[in-house]
């Protein structure tokens, strides 16, 4: 069984999120980088994270991440994945390459900026309002 240690390593973007199946698995399934139930939730916990990260007054709400992350992994489980092909997608380096690539243009695109954190702040405190899926996962401090 794979354990939420190696689900929600800390990486680049925050939270390891990407999945990916080895290029030595053999599978007819399609890789989960293409069940957007899953790619697009471990995104959202990426830049939840990263808000976290970079902004004093949001934090994140860790609990609901790990019960999302397990949510997904069992959702991947019965969709047909094995524990070794989702722990081949977690600790994908190319998958974890695209989807920070994914992260930042999220970020860029809502106004979050690396050279101003407040702009990250800016930006939780919208997701927060809004209610959206990146927004449940944190809160004000």
């Amino acid at each position: 069984m794979i354990s939420i240690k190696s689900v929600i390593r800390p990486i680049g973007l925050g939270i390891a999120v990407t999945i990916g199946l080895s290029a030595g698995a053999v599978s007819a399934k399609s890789p989960l980088r293409d069940v957007a139930k899953v790619d697009d939730a471990l995104l959202y916990i990426a830049i939840a994270n990263e808000i976290d990260e970079r902004c004093d007054s949001i934090a994140g709400r860790r609990l609901k991440a790990i019960r999302l992350l397990w949510d997904l992994k069992d959702h991947a489980n019965d969709l047909g994945y094995s524990d070794a092909e989702i722990r081949s997608f977690v600790e994908s380096d190319s998958e974890k390459a695209r989807m920070r690539k994914r992260g930042e243009a999220y970020l860029a695109a809502n106004g979050a900026s690396y050279d101003k954190p407040e702009t990250f702040c800016a930006l939780g405190r919208a997701e927060i309002a809004r209610n959206s899926a990146i927004g449940v996962l944190l809160r004000a401090k």
